[in-house]
């Protein structure tokens, strides 16, 4: 093991003037410093020599260093071209690390599964660029069947928002989303100041272990309702889920709702996923 560490500041430092790199604001680059972070991270995202690792946005690779000590292969996906001879520096020492230069929202998932672990499903791990933190999320959930699981940092907020339960003022779309294909749980907090540069949020890192549970619904559906829902959050479910949905008419939803035992008073935020799930069924089926 070299001395280095790339998490360490000075050595980052050490690294920025060599390469004369500078931060982009436009692609959210704040790159992890902290070491108890970092192993916290690989070793809570369950990362062992079988393992084939998917990161995103690697950055200086502080994170990437860690992963590839711990993981079979790291497939690391970077959007910014500069990085490109700066990775091909900082991570000199290992073979087991393939650096793609490319926007993950373009790249074919199932093909890097295919081709790099087609045994196993991918594990990621990612210190998310809060701009695209969503748009990220929802595209390795879309190809949830190569991934077993999703660590990433992501901002605060937004990690209240993805684990948040009903009757929280957090609960909204995105917390059914991700109930409906994982189980997600905080594993750690990261203030601001153990970034370089520092953002202006304490961030959190989620883990999501993707459900492989089919339920049996339209999910198009099921959105539509819950979509409908939170775009009127304060106005209660009789007319929030009639004002965004043409589907159905407001005295059949107060029908469906007394079947369910469901109060028409009630708020978006005060239903479950299965209270959605049941809505759904009752006006698709019955």
């Amino acid at each position: 093991m070299k001395d280095n560490r790339l998490y360490q500041p000075s050595y980052l430092k050490e690294i920025l003037n060599k390469f004369e790199f500078t931060f982009s604001k436009a692609l959210g680059q704040n790159f992890l410093i902290d070491g108890n972070i970092i192993r916290k991270i690989v070793k809570e995202s369950n990362i062992s020599k079988d393992d084939t690792v998917l990161e995103i946005g690697p950055g200086f690779g502080t994170l990437t260093e860690e992963l590839a000590l711990n993981a079979k292969k790291v497939i690391a996906v970077e959007k910014d071209s500069r990085l490109m001879e700066v990775l091909e520096f900082t991570l000199r020492d290992f073979n087991n690390i393939k650096i793609i230069n490319n926007d993950i929202l373009k790249e074919n998932i199932k093909n890097i599964k295919e081709e790099f672990s087609p045994d196993r499903k991918l594990k990621v791990v990612a210190n998310l660029p809060y701009y695209i933190t969503t748009p990220i999320i929802e595209y390795l959930i879309e190809n949830k069947e190569y991934i077993d699981s999703i660590t990433v940092m992501v901002q605060e907020e937004v990690a209240r928002r993805i684990v948040a339960t009903k009757d929280n003022k957090d609960y909204g779309s995105l917390s059914l989303y991700i109930d409906y294909n994982s189980d997600a749980s905080i594993i750690a907090k990261a203030p601001k100041n153990i970034f370089m540069p520092s953002p202006k949020v304490d961030s959190a890192v989620v883990i999501l272990k993707l459900k492989n549970k089919e339920f049996n619904v339209d999910e198009n559906l099921l959105f539509e309702l819950i979509h409908s829902g939170f775009t009127k959050r304060r106005k209660n479910i009789l007319n929030s889920l009639t004002t965004g949905f043409a589907n159905i008419e407001k005295e059949r939803l107060k029908q469906v709702l007394e079947e369910l035992n469901i109060s028409s008073n009630l708020r978006a935020e005060n239903l479950s996923l299965n209270d959605y799930i049941n809505i759904a069924n009752k006006i698709k089926y019955d």
